[in-house]
């Protein structure tokens, strides 16, 4: 009998072994491998940009990209993105371009000033800060589709699995075996 090593991620994110409703929005602002990784890898993936871009703002543009279930490359990029704030991970059952349509919603707010910003909502930092400030009527805005956010705490021994719950956001802290 073969046995193979699973990661604690893959073990949380697959129980149950192949699926494909897995993804993650990477910061190419981040870390330059980030961009890179990608255009090298055979994942499928979609910039949450529109548009025409300047190389410079291409390599640090968001990215949705899809994890795949005993894939290489999101092994490489789990290990890579853990504990260095790369992005977050979801869980939702639709195709790229519905996921992309509904996240691009939250790419720009609109400042005290009534100014447009960029809300980088995809940084884990930010999202642990933002999605616990929410009412009942922004959580269900900012699920829509997605059935679970994940991301990484302050120490990286430790997974954000953030639901919503009855219309009320549920955060479990779950340890990781690292």
């Amino acid at each position: 009998m073969v046995s193979r090593y699973v990661s604690p991620l893959e073990s949380l994110f697959w129980p149950n072994g192949f699926s494909r409703d897995m993804w993650m929005i990477l910061d190419g602002a981040r870390d330059p491998r980030v961009y890179s990784s990608l255009i090298h890898s055979y994942s499928e993936y979609s910039c949450l940009y529109a548009g025409n871009l300047a190389p410079a703002l291409e390599r640090a543009a968001p990215y949705l990209v899809q994890l795949e279930f005993e894939d290489r490359y999101t092994r490489i990029l789990l290990e890579q993105a853990w504990g260095n704030s790369w992005g977050i991970i979801l869980k939702c059952n639709e195709s790229i371009d519905v996921v992309r349509r509904h996240l691009r919603k939250f790419l720009r707010v609109i400042g005290r000033n009534g100014r447009p910003l960029v809300f980088r909502y995809y940084d884990p930092r930010v999202m642990r800060v933002y999605l616990p400030t929410c009412n009942r009527e922004e959580l269900r805005e900012i699920f829509g589709p997605i059935k679970a956010f994940y991301m990484e705490d302050p120490d990286p021994a430790t997974i954000w699995d953030c639901r919503l719950d009855t219309g009320k956001l549920s955060i479990a802290k779950l340890p990781l075996a690292l």
